[in-house]
């Protein structure tokens, strides 16, 4: 599935196309699985236009799961058949996911563990490893309070199950119907919207330690709960930088990767799926994340 300029999914065309050559220290990778993540949408519009270089035709995708069938050369670390994930974005948007065949350099793949479906695994990789960062950031521990703003969404849901592994006290701002949600995982719910502060300052008496923002807009809730010398970073706002927080991205990280889905393995960590979708039906899924009509990932079926 390909886009020969900007616009909205009404831009993407299924084609054919050569398959990718595989250099050193790269795997080719049977694509069974992506996943839908706003960027991908916001990327084919043109949102990244002045810091990613696109090369038209280009594939979006950045989520995958699938087998390795080729190795290219000096790359011991997986054989071919292996099964693998990966967040597979890259520094030129052109080659993505939403292909049968995609390659990755080696340091950004993980094996997927026995009893983790392709469905899972092909959903995880940004949104887990950009929870995974945030609460490495806040640097938490069993003594402390943490607020999360979108605490239930396909971020904050990761991240609020990953904080509460902290044995920190974990508060999370979302709506009233998804408040048994987070109680089920250990989480405080709040609800979000006009009155916020005031609710954090009951749940909270002594303040917050930290505050992870997965929503952006929040900036003076944040400040208004966090204590003096308290943690605080964001995904969504960079104005954070001048309040002494931490604005962060997503990077590709095979290691960070494989804890996560080793922890999916074990029962510890849950990941949302609302549907799976045929790779021909990637502009209706891109429409219904870009409508907010899907609660969780969607998953795109390329190949089984």
């Amino acid at each position: 599935m390909t886009y020969a300029k900007y616009g909205d999914e009404n831009v993407l065309e299924l084609i054919e196309r050569p398959e990718a050559k595989v250099g050193p220290s790269q795997i080719l990778v049977r694509v069974t699985r992506s996943s839908v993540n706003p960027v991908d949408w916001k990327v084919m519009a043109g949102g990244l236009d002045e810091m990613l270089e696109t090369k038209f035709p280009a594939i979006p995708g950045w989520d995958v799961a699938g087998t390795v069938e080729k190795v290219g050369p000096d790359t011991p670390e997986f054989s071919v058949g292996d099964r693998v994930a990966a967040y597979a974005r890259k520094m030129v948007n052109e080659g993505g996911t939403s292909a049968e065949f995609v390659t990755i350099p080696v340091e950004f793949a993980a094996r997927i563990p026995e009893g983790v479906s392709d469905d899972v695994a092909a959903a995880l990789p940004l949104t887990g490893l950009t929870a995974r960062r945030a609460v490495n950031a806040l640097d938490l521990t069993d003594q402390d309070t943490v607020l999360l703003h979108a605490a239930s969404g396909g971020v904050g849901y990761l991240a609020s199950q990953l904080a509460v592994r902290t044995g920190a006290t974990v508060l999370g701002t979302c709506s009233p119907e998804n408040f048994e949600k987070l109680r089920h995982i250990g989480v405080v719910p709040l609800e979000y919207g006009d009155g916020l502060v005031d609710r954090v300052r009951d749940a909270a008496p002594k303040g917050v330690d930290a505050v992870a923002d997965f929503v952006g807009g929040v900036l003076e809730s944040t400040l208004s709960v966090l204590n003096d010398g308290g943690r605080h970073v964001s995904i969504a706002d960079p104005a954070v930088l001048e309040h002494g927080g931490r604005w962060l991205w997503v990077r590709p990280d095979g290691a960070g990767l494989t804890e996560l889905l080793s922890l999916v393995q074990a029962g510890d960590l849950t990941v949302d799926i609302d549907r799976t979708l045929p790779l021909e039906q990637l502009p209706e899924a891109y429409r219904l994340s870009r409508e907010g009509e899907a609660q969780g990932k969607i998953v795109i079926r390329v190949q089984d």
